[in-house]
């Protein structure tokens, strides 16, 4: 009984060719949104980082810098990776290059 109707549901020859053009309606909604998050998160992000190279590059003696913990200190060395970072009279730390997040206007540390 449910084989004979089932037989007698298929569809016919000439809505084949509409099939093809269902499926690709069908995936625009995620080719859709696929270009929103493009546009919406990935851009920006990799926007943001090209402007934190950037400034990490541009770092010399004497800056006045925030790390990404919140310290506030001037540089006092330089290197390839580390920075030396001097945060009080006699006190100096090294730090990653990529912790430094902010660069502040000369003057704001007393």
């Amino acid at each position: 009984m449910f084989i004979s109707s089932a037989i007698a549901q298929t569809a016919p020859a000439a809505a084949a060719g509409g099939d093809m053009q269902s499926s690709l309606m069908s995936m625009l909604p995620l080719l859709l949104m696929f270009v929103v998050l493009y546009f919406v998160m990935i851009r920006p992000q990799m926007k943001k980082q090209k402007e934190h190279r950037a400034m990490i590059d541009a770092l010399a003696k004497g800056d006045e810098v925030v790390t990404a913990g919140g310290l506030l200190g001037r540089i006092s060395k330089m290197g390839d990776n580390y920075v030396g970072l001097d945060v009080a009279n006699n006190v100096e730390i090294q730090i990653q290059r990529s912790a430094i997040v902010q660069v502040l206007p000369k003057g704001t540390i007393k």
